[in-house]
């Protein structure tokens, strides 16, 4: 199961006991916040891309969305999505539970500014019943992000 394999990441750094495992689903931005009882836009989502050969995981916050103009001019192609089934084997993540943490070799990690209006965020570990709360340097630390990205624009109200 995935979110063994992110215990055992974070393990290495001693923060294993910091995960959060609920009763209920936190698979989507909505159950997340349910679970957690905070605002849905804390939630730190991660969704997965393909940009050529490679795969792309944007950390964002539950509460915007891609912004298409602004992803092609970060990577330069049009914003595809990995298909439900393809998360899993290409990122080691299934949907539900993908996050930036314990994925597979050249997986490339970004990070977006929505979520630095906050002190700290909520990213799932693996599964889609969990999640850890962090501040920005702790998901800078442990993501192995490439860089901060600005891809995502406010949802509308």
């Amino acid at each position: 199961m995935s979110i063994e394999k992110v215990r055992k990441y974070f393990e290495e750094y001693g923060i294993a006991d910091k995960i959060l495992e609920f009763d209920v689903s936190s698979a989507t931005v909505e159950l997340a916040a349910q679970a957690l009882g905070c605002d849905g836009s804390r939630i730190a989502k991660t969704i997965s891309f393909h940009v050529e050969d490679r795969v792309v995981l944007i950390v964002a916050a539950g509460d915007v969305k891609i912004d298409n103009a602004k992803y092609k001019a970060q990577f330069g192609t049009k914003a595809k999505m990995l298909a439900f089934e393809e998360a899993e084997e290409l990122i080691g993540h299934a949907v539900g539970g993908v996050c930036p943490f314990a994925v597979n070799d050249g997986v490339e990690v970004y990070l977006d500014e929505s979520l630095k209006r906050f002190e700290t965020v909520f990213p799932a570990c693996g599964s889609s019943n969990s999640a850890i709360e962090m501040t920005m340097q702790e998901l800078e630390k442990y993501s192995g992000y490439i860089r901060w990205v600005d891809v995502c624009k406010m949802r509308e109200q």
